[in-house]
């Protein structure tokens, strides 16, 4: 079973490549630029196919850790720029085709997100619906004493309707009055309404009046309009999370040593999937969509902002980057990446064995 998990852990993060991929190939087709090879992993290839029509290269190779989009005579194609005269060229193109191709990947990270918030929405959101009963009555307690019984439903306090509110309007509700007088309670068992009166004891523990009950709310299913929004709001909510994090682990460092790289993401998928359930899956893949999305938009060299960076230069400038020296910032880039890929690798690792 706990192969079964690591296979979907990887099958998650290879959905969530192929999508971002995905979203550079199709706008760079709708936009007239060639696309050389669309690959899903790297290393060498283990399934290859060329397309007979566009002449793209489409492979599946053995390391899940990325993948990639090479458009025809780009930086990846042609480092030396000795095809910037072919109008097929990817820097042939205009500045603002490539911007589009580039910022389409990180978008359509997002869209995966919101489609798959969508479905958790509709098949696994619940909500409060009011209606409120006792989860449970302490030993020895004032409830227990007077009669109450885990599953009554609570109707009223003290002459007030609480039919209609959430666990926490009840809890106020019972707290609002005089704690020296006993709390009138009316609860609902078996279709019957039966009257209380319940002499609250003071808990030197909590500092304060208990009945001694746990109030539980009863949920029911988010109706068709409340879907969409429901489902924007948790990606809004996540996509601030993450933007938060990632300012402190550049600004102080703050988060660094919770980080992880494609092995800890593995492992961290699996373990919550296996106890979790499709429900945690789920919430996974929306959590690590946004924040392959917002990386990819970092300006740091051999990611999608870095290239979004030097074609806004090219926009404001009126005329590309020297192509070598945006070369040596790349393979710097590269350089950055790859040591970060090894040493969050190693952390995975050791975390593993410990």
């Amino acid at each position: 079973m706990t192969v079964l998990y690591i296979l979907l852990a990887i099958l998650l993060l290879g959905i969530l490549i192929m999508v971002h991929e995905f979203g550079h190939f199709a706008a760079a087709r709708l936009c007239g630029i060639e696309v050389k090879e669309f690959s899903l992993g790297f290393g060498p290839p283990i399934l290859r196919k060329v397309s007979k029509k566009t002449g793209t290269g489409f492979s599946i190779r053995p390391i899940p850790l990325g993948g990639y989009c090479m458009f025809y005579g780009d930086m990846d194609d042609d480092p030396s720029g000795k095809m910037q005269d072919d109008p097929r060229a990817y820097d042939r193109q205009p500045v603002w085709k490539r911007m589009i191709t580039v910022v389409s990947g990180p978008l359509m990270n997002f869209v995966l997100a919101i489609v798959v918030a969508v479905i958790l929405m509709a098949f696994f959101a619940v909500k409060p619906v009011g209606n409120c009963y006792i989860g449970g009555v302490e030993e020895g307690s004032p409830a227990m004493e007077a009669g109450i019984m885990p599953g009554d439903k609570i109707i009223s306090i003290a002459d007030t309707n609480v039919e209609s509110l959430s666990a926490q309007g009840v809890v106020d509700a019972i707290g609002a009055g005089d704690p020296a007088v006993p709390v009138e309670i009316t609860l609902r068992r078996d279709g019957k309404d039966i009257p209380l009166s319940v002499q609250m004891n003071y808990s030197e523990t909590e500092k304060r009046y208990l009945m001694g009950i746990t109030i539980a709310e009863s949920t029911g299913r988010l109706s068709a309009g409340e879907i969409i929004p429901e489902a924007w709001d948790m990606c809004v909510f996540y996509g601030g999370t993450i933007t938060r994090a990632l300012g402190k682990m550049v600004t102080t460092g703050e988060g660094l040593n919770e980080s992880a790289g494609p092995i800890g993401i593995v492992d961290m998928v699996s373990q919550q999937t296996r106890q979790y359930g499709i429900m945690a899956y789920l919430e996974l893949m929306v959590l690590i969509s946004i924040n392959l999305g917002l990386m990819n938009l970092l300006p740091i060299p051999g990611l999608d902002g870095s290239r979004l960076v030097f074609h806004l230069i090219e926009l404001i400038m009126g005329r590309p980057v020297n192509r070598k020296v945006e070369t040596v910032i790349y393979l710097i880039g590269y350089v950055f990446l790859i040591g970060l890929m090894i040493f969050f690798t190693f952390k995975d690792v050791l975390r593993l064995f410990r």
